[in-house]
């Protein structure tokens, strides 16, 4: 929770804002309105704003209304019927003062309009405006997927994820692995350790998790109880297995004490499933699977 608030602060100065417009003069206004505070990417067109706003996922779009070809009320509804992007706010900017076209802007899905010529301040304090209720939704929507005791994704979160993530990868094929990781003797520890060192058990082995999966598309989630499940974008099986060698490691170094298991620290077992032709339901259960067999073969392991 603590870190989730301290990035808000952090976010709520600068962002990243895209300008779609096909006359280059007004992209340059823009800038030197809001090139101080902000990062400004451009787009002269629909394609290339839509492209854009999938590689950069921009704070805010700033997005003219006069466009040759297609013009910003399509590109808006565009962004909107995209899943991938249609929670970047849009504002239009507009030298049009009829209210059919007011109506055109609300209606394509616009959270603004700003009229033509701009003025500096107003547009300034629109945009802080916008990016600031862009970033509280970002952080409540992450609150509603966070595990309240360890701080990682919640399974809800790691569904929704999961499921995403080989709706990519049938799309546009590559790697992904699953890993199903299970506290080994948990109950023991807590009967006999009490369940504040348990909880705090857990709180520690969730931050060597994230430690050792580090990179942005990375999910550490706690599954339930005392099992968490790690989502790893484009990772094969060799890499799947550096990550589970690498916690295994990781763990076992906190040496937290467990004199109720076959070691006399705290330690994981991990199952590892890698996406092919799976459904959800069957990765999961495949990982499940290697994680029982790791169990059953002595713990403190994973099986791939």
């Amino acid at each position: 929770m603590s870190d989730l608030l301290a990035a808000f602060n952090q976010s709520t100065t600068g962002g990243t804002i895209l300008v779609v417009d096909d006359e280059p003069i007004n992209i340059q206004i823009i800038y030197q309105i809001l090139g101080n505070e902000y990062q400004i990417l451009m787009a002269t067109n629909a394609a290339q704003a839509l492209s854009v706003c999938k590689a950069s996922m921009p704070d805010l779009v700033l997005l003219d209304v006069m466009m040759p070809d297609v013009d910003g009320w399509q590109i808006c509804q565009q962004m909107k019927a995209d899943a991938e992007i249609a929670a970047i706010p849009v504002v239009f900017i507009t030298g049009m003062q009829q209210q059919s076209n007011e109506d055109a802007c609300w209606n394509a899905g616009a959270v603004d309009f700003i009229q033509k010529p701009v003025n500096p301040s107003t547009l300034r304090h629109r945009v802080n405006n916008h990016i600031t209720q862009k970033r509280l939704s970002d952080l409540l929507k992450s609150l509603a997927y966070v595990d309240g005791l360890t701080e990682v994704y919640n399974r809800r979160y790691f569904d929704d994820v999961l499921k995403q993530q080989l709706a990519l990868k049938n799309r546009n094929g590559g790697e992904l692995a699953l890993l199903l990781l299970d506290v080994d003797h948990f109950k023991a520890y807590n009967d006999s350790q009490g369940h504040l060192a348990g909880d705090d058990a857990l709180r520690k082995i969730s931050l060597a998790l994230k430690t050792c999966c580090h990179r942005p598309t990375d999910v550490v989630a706690r599954y339930g109880g005392e099992e968490f499940a790690i989502i790893l974008p484009n990772t094969n099986q060799q890499g799947a297995e550096q990550v589970a060698a690498m916690i295994l490691k990781t763990i076992a170094q906190l040496n937290i004490p467990h004199p109720h298991s076959t070691m006399p620290y705290v330690t994981v077992s991990i199952g590892i499933a890698i996406a092919s032709n799976h459904t959800m339901q069957t990765l999961i259960a495949e990982a499940d699977d290697k994680l029982y067999q790791a169990k059953q073969s002595g713990r403190n392991q994973y099986i791939s």
